[in-house]
């Protein structure tokens, strides 16, 4: 059996689908993984001996872009035509395909399928992008709900009009060279009848009754197995555990002095800090030896040694901090970071930044809460709640795909 994974966005997105990649080697599945081209990405799959076809321009450059909603159109058909240009010679090979990532490479991943006449199936990395009464969709750049609808239902139909705005002309332009029919319903066709959710039911908990029968596998986790480099290993081993500080895939833009703010905001606290570049190029502020900088990193091994983890609020590094029973503070940025904020605050297990642009006053006071006792007695709690299975789990439901 040979397998398509279908993914396009920052780490993010490729990593959980990395994972998967993985597990269903250990069974026997060939694979192969499209994803950005990204160098990063590149090496990622290279470990894992996986192929990638590469897909459309660079995730890190498109994020950092930030292409005005003005252009979302545009970009979106670009993006479907790439899926198709670099899919659709391979797909036929094929027996099956998981489609995930950005609504409009997914949109064209799913027509590449349709076309070769193999099955695939939609998965999501957070749920809150999937219609349900339970909670309202993340609106899209330039297209705001309107205050006076507060109905969940009424807004996932108005969700349903911007996806087939911004993405439908770029889609059923790309079907028609493949000689598809367009499709009306850009969202349901994407998601399909039932979707897979890739995340942990304590984390991201799905209710029902709901719009789609998704199928909750738990979280899709890469087994890391690096090392921790020999200096790092002496940093920690040299101190009291120090606050770790990245915002992965995120750049940032709104907050040029976060690196500044955060060391500042740790060593208020009495604290020691690790700092990872990311996509935010964060870097030292000075020469003291009471910080650390990193860059890849193992987080599975790193943040059960740290006093705290302040960061973006990505599913993936969320899930891996809750895992590792680590205090956190989450700063987001944008989509379903705010969310996924939101529950490490109910949780217990840390505190949600108050915005995306964080100051030396906000930081202090998120920090004085995550370093509590009663914190790191939370997350050490609801740490052992997180499923280890979820990659398992699903690479059995994508085996018998193609059965």
């Amino acid at each position: 059996m040979r397998v398509l994974l279908s993914t396009y966005g920052s780490r993010g997105d490729v990593e959980p689908v990395a994972g998967l990649a993985a597990q269903l080697r250990e069974l026997g599945v060939e694979v192969l993984m499209s994803a950005p081209p990204d160098e990063e990405f590149a090496d990622l799959l290279a470990g894992l001996g996986v192929p990638l076809v590469p897909v459309g321009p660079s995730a890190r450059e498109l994020t950092k872009s930030a292409p005005p909603p003005t252009s979302i159109p545009e970009h979106a058909a670009q993006i479907v035509a790439a899926q198709t240009e670099a899919i659709l010679p391979v797909a036929q090979d094929c027996d099956a395909m998981v489609v995930t990532g950005m609504m409009p490479a997914a949109a064209g991943a799913r027509s590449v399928a349709e076309k070769v006449g193999i099955p695939s199936v939609f998965a999501a990395l957070q749920k809150v992008i999937l219609p349900s009464p339970h909670h309202m969709p993340l609106a899209y750049p330039g297209r705001p709900f309107p205050p006076e609808v507060t109905d969940n239902r009424q807004l996932w139909d108005l969700d349903a009009e911007s996806v087939n705005a911004l993405f439908g002309d770029g889609l059923n332009t790309d079907r028609a060279t493949m000689g598809l029919p367009p499709v009306d319903h850009v969202r349901d066709y994407v998601f399909g009848d039932r979707p897979l959710l890739a995340t942990d039911p304590t984390l991201d908990p799905w209710q029902q009754p709901a719009d789609l029968d998704v199928v909750q596998t738990g979280a899709w986790l890469l087994p890391d197995t690096r090392p921790l480099p020999p200096e790092l290993m002496a940093f920690l081993d040299a101190g009291t555990p120090p606050v770790f500080v990245g915002f992965g895939s995120m750049p940032m833009l709104g907050a040029p002095d976060a690196a500044t703010a955060a060391i500042e905001a740790v060593r208020a606290q009495g604290r020691r800090v690790v700092v990872r570049a990311g996509w935010a190029d964060l870097s030292l502020i000075d020469d003291r030896d009471d910080c650390f900088a990193v860059g890849e990193i193992n987080q599975q091994a790193l943040f059960p040694r740290v006093a705290a983890v302040v960061h973006h609020g990505g599913s993936g590094t969320t899930t891996t901090a809750t895992r590792a029973g680590s205090p956190q503070v989450v700063v987001p940025q944008l989509a379903d970071q705010p969310y996924f904020a939101s529950r490490v605050a109910d949780l217990g297990v840390g505190v949600a930044h108050d915005g995306p642009n964080p100051t030396f006053e906000s930081l202090s006071t998120a920090l004085k809460s995550a370093l509590t006792p009663e914190t790191r007695a939370r997350a050490t709690a609801v740490a052992g709640m997180i499923r280890t299975n979820g990659t398992i789990v699903a690479a059995r439901l994508v085996a018998m795909l193609g059965s």
